[in-house]
């Protein structure tokens, strides 16, 4: 039962809250790292506060929820407890730190991708896999509002990763970077537009100062599209090209921050592990300091 889980939670900030929130609902005993007045407040329903990493009772596994500039080093401390460690993505914003932690946490370190576990992304996956479609041509993501909530990294950091983890879990590679456009000022990228991969590629447009809010998945096949429209709609839409109208296919709602944290609290108890490896993470740092690269910002 995830009754019988102790987790560790680093950080309790405006996202942290909501971890801590789910972990709660799952049943879990959760002791929490907050340093400051705000953070210490958001964790009041936790059974503890410590001020440290080091400082953490006894806990079956660690989720660190901290700023992106922090994780690396975070990690590092959380490693040190020999539990499995789930770290907010990205899982760093330095692809050399990446791969060493990648290369020294095993299989203890992994990355919370919550889009892996959003039910049309993996209906999007089925799809692909089964050839209902055809052949996969390519996959099309949008991902774009207004506003950058963090402080510590620009939009490329922010908002990418979720849509190279949606290749992941759709295409089951990520391939290589192509081309990549960005929106930048004042050595920031506030938006980016980039193409990887040929047979199948993937084409995504992420942006922080747009005026709409949109969020897109679209999965391009031979015979067919398929659609989710909006990361809280409640079903796809799927047009064969033979077809005069699209079909609707229902999927759950329930949502995937939930439904990830559920996925480690369960291996924690024995079961498999969440679906977004170190390894898989390095990659997605990899993938998005190449494409800052061709886009033409410095490291």
């Amino acid at each position: 039962m995830a009754g019988s889980a102790r987790v560790g939670l680093v950080g309790c900030g405006s996202w942290g809250r909501f971890i801590l929130r789910d972990l709660l609902a799952l049943g879990c005993r959760v002791s929490v790292v907050a340093r400051s007045p705000a953070s210490q407040a958001r964790a009041e329903s936790a059974d503890g506060v410590v001020g440290s990493v080091a400082e953490l009772p006894e806990v079956d596994g660690i989720v660190v929820a901290t700023p992106t500039s922090t994780h690396a080093t975070v990690i590092e401390q959380a490693l040190e407890r020999e539990v499995p460690v789930f770290v907010e993505k990205p899982l760093t914003d330095d692809p050399d730190a990446a791969g060493r932690l990648a290369a020294a946490a095993g299989e203890r370190l992994f990355v919370m991708d919550k889009w892996r576990y959003h039910p049309g992304v993996e209906l999007l996956g089925e799809l692909a896999g089964n050839g209902s479609l055809g052949a996969v041509r390519g996959l099309q993501t949008t991902r774009i509002g207004w506003g950058n909530p963090h402080d510590d990294v620009d939009a490329s950091w922010v908002l990418t990763p979720h849509d190279l983890s949606i290749a992941l879990e759709i295409l089951g590679e990520l391939p290589e970077v192509r081309a990549a456009v960005a929106d930048a000022s004042g050595g920031e990228i506030n938006g980016l537009v980039g193409l990887l991969g040929d047979h199948p590629w993937l084409w995504f447009e992420v942006s922080a100062r747009s005026p709409e809010r949109r969020r897109e998945v679209r999965l391009v096949c031979e015979q067919g599209v398929a659609l989710l429209a909006d990361g809280y709609s409640d079903h796809l839409l799927v047009r064969r090209d033979a077809a005069d109208e699209p079909e609707r296919r229902e999927i759950s709602t329930e949502l995937p921050l939930l439904r990830e944290l559920r996925a480690f609290v369960e291996h924690l108890q024995g079961g498999p592990p969440p679906r977004s490896s170190a390894a898989d993470g390095a990659l997605v740092v990899r993938r998005i300091a190449e494409l800052r690269t061709l886009a033409g910002m410095v490291a």
